[in-house]
């Protein structure tokens, strides 16, 4: 028994046949637009009364009325929604083509702004093309896709039926284009590193193999861009930053996505102190650029990015929301006894590392609503930052907190070759031991590098993607990706 859309399908493909019998070509390459909608409206609204104004405009036809020998119809572009009004007597024979028409054919119509006896700015159409003709129905009669999975799976689909989804890409790029604008305006470089790496080093996930047929070598999709950028620190290109797609196997969650944007910059003579200033003055900067306000709302809560925010030791912070002091337990083993007593869930499979950081993920990091630097990691966690001179143990290393999630990382990079090397051979160990964690790497290209001298520098990392969240309070990473990763259809 044919299902309802294969009757559809079968109505607008008979339609289209019928059109190109007629000599109408459904496809035509070209349509001179001379206004979109939104220009269109604009227009009408500052032309003097009286005078003419003309527009050729251009969209998706969303709904469409007849009205004996007068017809309306909404068409959609990429900025908003504009009326046609066509009268028989205007169109002549063309008139005809609007019985070949369907919700979602693309129309092109040039003629006369107007204001109709219902108040509505319309065109007046004069000429009318058919631009391209849509063979499937769009979903829903453009009342809004709520299947999810189908949204991402089929994102055109989205943007189609839910413009809000279209204003949160705009806001996307907005943010994007005022990052830039920030670092290039204080002196910063803008460059492109390796995708496809020889060691998928510089930050703790497992990566995507491919193979180099030219090189018959095994190459990696890049988890981080962070080695090759302090390699150009070395080379003496003092400010730099990268905006790029960087690639982790791992689980997708509300958060997470196997590859998403990445910022990373670098800056010699700098350290995290210095970084954290920048921080908080680049993201209230940018939501004043992108949004034009530093009050923003997420799920409900209302979050101020106005700096200063307040610095919290993550030692502190960790005694605080658990009663658990990390220098009382200096190895793995002790502190899983310690969190067992609490009915804590972990495994004596876990470094001491990967302890703390569940500490934080689960007591800490959800406490900061308002945006918080949690400063001052333990060493084996943070195994590419400097050491902190007065506080043993714990390197130089910020995260920064907002809406209960990370945002951004930092360290004052450790700059020692032997140090580095020493601290990257214990994470070749580690993952010996603790079987399946996600540890980083040994490159021993990057240590040579480093045995040419690297400044002291401060490095940072932002995840534009939850950044996006953040400021258009998405809940999802999937709603600010326009093409998130998803399941095979059965």
């Amino acid at each position: 028994m044919p299902q309802r859309g294969d009757e559809l399908r079968a109505s607008r493909e008979a339609k289209l046949a019928r059109l190109r019998d007629r000599g109408v070509d459904p496809y035509p390459p070209r349509f001179h637009r001379t206004h979109t909608t939104t220009e269109a409206v604009a227009l009408f609204e500052r032309t003097p009364p009286g005078e003419p104004a003309t527009v050729a405009v251009a969209g998706r036809v969303i709904r469409m009325r007849g009205m004996g020998k007068a017809s309306f119809a909404d068409v959609m572009d990429g900025d908003g929604r504009i009326q046609l009004f066509m009268r028989q007597d205007a169109l002549g024979e063309s008139y005809g083509l609007l019985e070949q028409l369907d919700l979602g054919d693309f129309v092109g119509a040039t003629g006369t702004l107007i204001r109709t006896k219902m108040g509505e700015i319309s065109v007046e159409v004069r000429s009318l093309s058919l631009l391209a003709k849509a063979v499937l129905p769009p979903p829903e009669k453009f009342h809004g896709l709520q299947d999810t999975e189908k949204r991402y799976r089929q994102r055109y689909l989205d943007l189609i039926s839910n413009r809000d989804v279209l204003e949160v890409m705009r806001r996307r790029s907005r943010i994007v284009s005022a990052i830039r604008r920030f670092f290039d305006g204080r002196g910063f470089l803008e460059v492109e590193t390796p995708v496809l790496v020889p060691v998928p080093a510089g930050a703790m996930a497992q990566p995507f193999v491919t193979h180099h047929n030219a090189l018959d070598r095994q190459l990696f999709l890049r988890i981080a861009t962070e080695l090759y950028l302090k390699r150009l620190i070395v080379g003496g290109m003092d400010k730099v930053y990268e905006i790029g797609r960087v690639f982790r196997n791992e689980g997708i969650d509300q958060d997470h996505n196997p590859e998403f944007t990445l910022l990373e910059s670098y800056e010699a003579y700098a350290d995290y102190n210095d970084v954290m200033r920048m921080v908080e003055e680049l993201v209230p900067w940018v939501a004043l650029e992108a949004l034009g306000t530093t009050t923003i709302s997420h799920e409900g809560r209302e979050i101020h990015l106005k700096a200063p925010w307040p610095r919290v030791d993550l030692r502190d912070a960790v005694l605080r929301h658990t009663g658990i002091d990390l220098n009382q337990y200096p190895d793995a083993r002790s502190l899983a006894d310690r969190m067992r007593q609490d009915n804590i869930p972990v495994t004596y499979g876990e470094s001491r590392g990967k302890l703390v950081d569940k500490l934080v993920g689960t007591y800490v990091e959800p406490k900061f609503i308002q945006p918080t630097f949690l400063v001052n990691y333990p060493v084996e966690m943070s195994p590419l930052a400097k050491e902190s001179p007065d506080n043993p143990g714990y390197a130089e290393r910020f995260e920064a907190f907002a809406a209960g999630m990370e945002i951004a990382n930092s360290f004052t990079e450790l700059n020692d070759p032997k140090v580095q090397r020493e601290r990257l051979e214990e994470q070749e160990r580690l993952r010996k031991q603790y079987q399946g964690e996600d540890l980083d790497r040994l490159d021993d290209d990057f240590i040579t590098a480093l045995e040419h001298g690297m400044p002291p520098t401060g490095g940072l990392g932002i995840g534009i993607d939850r950044l996006v969240m953040l400021l258009t309070g998405q809940p999802s990473i999937r709603d600010v990706v326009l093409f998130p990763q998803v399941r095979t259809l059965e």
